[in-house]
């Protein structure tokens, strides 16, 4: 299969994988030690997140190979419970290039993965842990249930990061103490809206799929209510055919 041809808007050169790093660096103001928090969705044209239940079939050679170059360099992976369920994100999520390539530039050879969980919905046996190839860390409420807890405690790290809920500022402060700064997010939406909700999206970087999905699919963000508009600067808009790569940061 050959490599999908990248463009930026307006320009007919290829861009390399050395050009698409430049162009998604982690180049963000300082936070005062508080991580920086990517979010990586793909939407149809009509704003659909997902198709039969899942946001890779919307995604073409394109997507995917943006969405292997932003895990490159991620210090940690961090999605929701229902993402995993949905996507399955078992065993090693970069390749064997991309891990001795990450060793070079001094970061760990496999990023780390995070899930958010309140309520503890997720299957200690699952490939999710048992082909896991870093331990997962898990970030729950003080409310999830005593025997989940304890089961996953033996295939995980288990980090309760607020009381009802799971609050995003306290997510923010333990990948933090571990060392984790540069924090892609890959879903799913609750976990977008919640964020948006505690001021903590840095960027988004949004496919546009040129398809209509119609049916009942949720958009990008979920399960928050309406809160004033949060504006956008467009940091570049790449093309592959008629697929749009667009990255707007918030700050």
């Amino acid at each position: 299969m050959s490599t999908p041809v990248i463009t930026a808007a307006g320009s007919e050169r290829a861009l390399g994988d050395a050009d698409l790093l430049a162009a998604y660096g982690w180049d963000h103001p300082a936070h005062s030690g508080r991580p920086v928090f990517r979010f990586n969705f793909v939407a149809s044209a009509d704003g659909a997140v997902t198709w039969n239940g899942r946001s890779g079939e919307l995604g073409d050679d394109a997507d995917r190979r943006l969405f292997a170059l932003l895990r490159s360099t991620a210090q940690v992976i961090l999605v929701g419970a229902g993402t995993v369920r949905s996507e399955g994100y078992a065993g090693d999520l970069v390749s064997a290039q991309t891990r001795s390539w990450r060793t070079e530039q001094g970061l760990a050879a496999h990023p780390g993965v995070a899930v958010v969980s309140a309520a503890l919905d997720l299957d200690p046996g699952s490939a999710f842990f048992t082909e896991a190839p870093v331990k997962p860390l898990v970030l729950t409420a003080a409310a999830a249930p005593r025997g989940r807890l304890a089961a996953l405690e033996k295939v995980a790290d288990v980090v309760v990061a607020g009381a009802d809920t799971v609050e995003p500022a306290l997510a923010a402060r333990a990948l933090a103490q571990r060392g984790w700064l540069r924090v892609l997010c890959e879903g799913g939406p609750r976990l977008f809206g919640s964020f948006q909700a505690a001021g903590l999206v840095d960027e988004l970087c949004l496919t546009l799929s040129p398809v209509l999905a119609a049916g009942s699919s949720g958009r990008i963000s979920a399960g928050t209510p309406e809160v004033q508009l949060a504006r956008l600067r467009l940091q570049h808009v790449l093309r592959a055919g008629d697929t749009l790569l667009l990255r707007y940061l918030t700050r």
